[in-house]
């Protein structure tokens, strides 16, 4: 009788603790929603060169303001309002120090001009997309307790502008524009069990063309959360001083 009593008791005990930090984080997808206001593509070093759009147009640097544009997929109410979609390509383990290591690539991406681009030559509607096949960019993930950490990536993105003629969309014409977006100092995570209403999207097919048809399956989310209002840093998608702000769905 004694022993079922120290037996439950133990288990009481055990129930009670935390449970203990997972050593790896599961390979997965996090999707992103930039945010509404502020956003914009800096071209200082990558300007729109004189004679772009006609004889008549003049060279440009300045930012093109840009809000997001929701993805098709097969689970619109998990996704909700995401715009981006970056992958994490590998199971990350952590080490002794707790520092993991992951690939990640820019899955999906749409952003549209809030106002049509105004030239010598006539008005344009501006829309940014993924160009071609991504690069894959190193990540790593630092663990500071058994609720999460730290991420740093300088996430490297191959974007075009396109502008779409107002009058004639027949008119299209393109602006290659690869970046590197190093993410902030103060850039956090979460295991996503831990994190109050955490969404999970499981396994979905998401257009990453940008044709409002899915045609690309793509992992679920894991246990990794990236914290809401981490920031990427950088010039083509911006938020207050050249960055790409973007909060998790």
């Amino acid at each position: 009788m004694k022993r079922s009593t120290a037996l439950i008791a133990l288990a009481f005990l055990l129930a009670a603790l935390p449970a203990a930090a997972a050593d790896v984080i599961g390979r997965g997808i996090d999707p992103w929603t930039t945010v509404p206001t502020g956003t914009y593509a800096d071209l200082r070093d990558n300007p729109i060169p004189a004679g772009f759009f006609c004889a008549q147009s003049q060279p440009f640097s300045g930012r093109i303001w840009l809000r997001g544009v929701p993805l098709a997929s097969d689970q619109k109410a998990a996704l909700g309002t995401t715009d981006t979609i970056v992958e994490r390509l590998d199971d990350a383990v952590f080490n002794k120090r707790g520092v993991a290591r992951t690939r990640v690539k820019v899955r999906a991406l749409q952003l549209i001009g809030i106002e049509p681009f105004r030239t010598a030559c006539g008005e344009y509607f501006v829309h940014v997309e993924l160009d071609s096949e991504q690069p894959t960019s190193l990540m790593r993930i630092f663990r500071d307790d058994d609720k999460g950490g730290r991420y740093q990536v300088d996430l490297r993105v191959h974007t075009r502008l396109v502008f779409t003629r107002v009058d004639n969309s027949a008119e299209r014409l393109e602006l290659a524009d690869p970046v590197t977006l190093p993410t902030s100092p103060y850039a956090r995570w979460g295991y996503r069990q831990a994190i109050p209403n955490a969404k999970r999207v499981g396994t979905v097919m998401v257009d990453t063309n940008w044709d409002g048809t899915p045609d690309t399956l793509l992992p679920g989310t894991s246990n990794f959360s990236p914290g809401r209002g981490a920031r990427f840093g950088g010039k083509i998608i911006a938020q207050d001083h050249a960055s790409l702000h973007m909060v998790e769905n």
